[in-house]
């Protein structure tokens, strides 16, 4: 395949794919896709299962090679990767501190600080398997913050995650695009919160069948034929401004203890104190 380098100054894509086209067997999964991201940018694709979604990282991770078509990188491209899980064996004993360091040499102070980015410093010294699938995506999370990325590849980062966390998540990840200024590239089948929390759409299906702005392609034939229209209610992430933000396991954490929670917003054991 074709690869190439882009230019480095600033403005310039951190990773660029043109025309990309993969077979298997003789069945087409990707055909003439076109993408371009850079620093700063949060762009989503969705699609159905089959879409070709997974092989398109794939191939831009450079793990995948197409049958056709470029893909070029910003030099000395950083990337940090976040799978939709890891099988881990349920017998071997293995801390969240020594799973982190599988992937590189890390000092104490580096992986508390990227676990903290996550949201979930307590977790250094526990067991793998004793956390649980909400926790587990933020410490994928820190492991590729550990790579002090220039790009950010998502794959299915709410997944396991429930209802409450799930917009924690991506209100997460808008953070450290904020923090960082990196790029984000994520999968997600979230469609109502990939429509608040991206800055760019790509709805896939094989081919590209639209992209661009959320609102503009929640409106977009081919998104409609493929999810059916949605309530655009639903489009947003709950904006209400909180007094509070929320612990790994969906608990409440007020910034002005003495001050009485919301009416919109009561959670937990505060519920009754509400009252």
């Amino acid at each position: 395949m074709p690869s190439t380098a882009l230019r480095t100054d600033p403005d310039a894509p951190l990773i660029e794919a043109h025309d990309v086209s993969l077979s298997f067997g003789g069945r087409e999964v990707l055909q003439h896709v076109d993408l371009s991201l850079r620093s700063g940018d949060i762009i989503t694709l969705i699609g159905p299962n089959g879409a070709g979604k997974t092989s398109l990282l794939r191939i831009l991770l450079g793990l995948q090679v197409p049958t056709s078509g470029s893909v070029a990188r910003r030099p000395g491209l950083r990337i940090g990767y976040m799978p939709q899980r890891v099988a881990i064996d349920p017998v071997l004993p293995l801390t969240v501190r020594r799973f982190l360091g599988l992937g590189g040499r890390y000092g104490r102070a580096q992986l508390i600080a990227a676990l903290e980015e996550s949201g979930v410093p307590h977790l250094l010294d526990q067991p793998v398997q004793s956390v649980s699938g909400g926790e587990m995506q933020r410490v994928l999370l820190a492991r590729a913050l550990l790579r002090e990325p220039d790009l950010l590849v998502l794959d299915e980062p709410a997944q396991g995650v429930d209802v409450t966390g799930q917009g924690e998540v991506f209100r997460l990840i808008a953070q450290l695009r904020d923090r960082h200024g990196c790029g984000v590239l994520m999968v997600s089948h979230e469609l109502h919160l990939v429509m608040a929390a991206a800055d760019s759409v790509l709805c896939l299906n094989r081919h590209v069948c639209c992209t661009g702005r959320p609102e503009a392609v929640s409106r977009h034939p081919e998104y409609l034929r493929l999810f059916g229209p949605m309530d655009t209610r639903g489009l947003a992430v709950y904006t209400h401004h909180h007094d509070h933000h929320h612990a790994p396991d969906g608990s409440a954490i007020y910034d002005d203890p003495d001050k009485t929670p919301c009416d919109e917003c009561v959670h937990g054991d505060r519920r009754e104190e509400a009252r």
